[in-house]
């Protein structure tokens, strides 16, 4: 297969905007991922920053289609589509396929825990032979700190020799760099590993690896992306340092609300602070913390801040 057919860059987790009333609201994604293409970051929706298990199969598959039948190119997509039930990943993902997107990003089931490779491979190779189309690319979803359920290295060896064609590469968010490396370098000619933050995004570069899908890349796509350019200039170090410098603003337990907060404050739209239960919007003495650590930094969201005079 050739490498052009598999994703390479930036992608953006993209946060999932809702109503008051908790459902979703298309109009406010569609246009942030707008915005987002227009930075030259990719949308991984319905991953881990987009509520995505807070979210039913009818919804998603909505989502998708109002996206789609927007203008959002679908090409540039990589929509999650693992879910627990093997029947809900199987129709998320060829509902995926069948729309254009250009990958999906597919989480292990992670309700049981302890289970075997043997079994995460049935189950991955059970998707993939019911939805039954070349055209599907799969990238792998390891982040055991929250699924609890990993996507070993020897997993993926056995997975890409099965399906060469359709197991096109991993995000790894387990925050072991160790880990990404091992899946680099015992990786196959065109699988892309993708870490799963821009904290690694250098190390991941110069190792061979495939870009980033980070949370941050929600509200700073456009200097993430400057790194994933100029990774091989004298500025790359300055550059991943500046990444780290934001990225310790925002406080990872609550990195869905710190998101939304950022962008309520900079479009100026309080409602899209928005978060489904369980999850609670940022409280005060966090967000009036954030915007601090923002406004020393001069931080600002190109295209996306009507409000930042006024508001940081």
């Amino acid at each position: 297969m050739p490498a052009a057919d598999r994703f390479s860059g930036v992608f953006a987790p993209v946060i999932t905007p809702f109503h008051e009333d908790l459902s979703p609201d298309p109009e406010r994604l569609i246009a942030h991922c707008r915005w987002l293409l227009s930075e030259d970051v990719g949308l991984a929706v319905f991953g881990t920053n987009s509520e995505a298990n807070s979210l039913s199969v009818p919804e998603k598959i909505e989502l998708l289609d109002r996206l789609v039948e927007n203008g959002i190119d679908p090409a540039r997509m990589m929509p999650g589509t693992g879910c627990c039930a093997l029947t809900d990943s199987v129709t998320l993902t060829r509902h995926a396929v069948n729309s254009g997107c250009g990958g999906v990003l597919m989480l292990p089931p992670f309700y049981y825990k302890g289970v075997s490779d043997d079994g995460l491979f049935r189950s991955f190779a059970e998707i993939i032979e019911r939805v039954g189309s070349a055209d599907l690319r799969i990238y792998l979803y390891h982040i055991p700190p929250v699924s609890q359920v990993g996507v070993s290295v020897e997993l993926v060896e056995r997975l890409t020799r099965a399906y060469p064609d359709i197991i096109a590469g991993i995000k790894d968010s387990s925050g072991d760099w160790n880990n990404t490396l091992a899946l680099i370098e015992r990786r196959g000619a065109d699988f892309r590993v993708f870490s799963g933050s821009e904290t690694f995004l250098l190390r991941n570069l110069r190792a061979g690896g495939a870009g980033c899908i980070s949370a941050t890349a929600n509200v700073n796509p456009a200097a993430i992306r400057r790194l994933y350019e100029l990774w091989q200039t004298p500025a790359a170090t300055e550059l991943q340092r500046e990444l780290h410098e934001l990225r310790d603003c925002l406080p990872m337990p609550l990195m869905i609300p710190a998101l939304k907060a950022v962008v309520a404050t900079f479009l100026d739209d309080p409602e899209w602070e928005t978060v489904r239960p369980p999850l609670t919007p940022l409280g005060r003495d966090h967000r009036d913390l954030l915007l601090k650590k923002l406004a020393e930094l001069k931080f600002a969201m190109p295209g996306r801040s009507a409000a930042s005079s006024s508001r940081l």
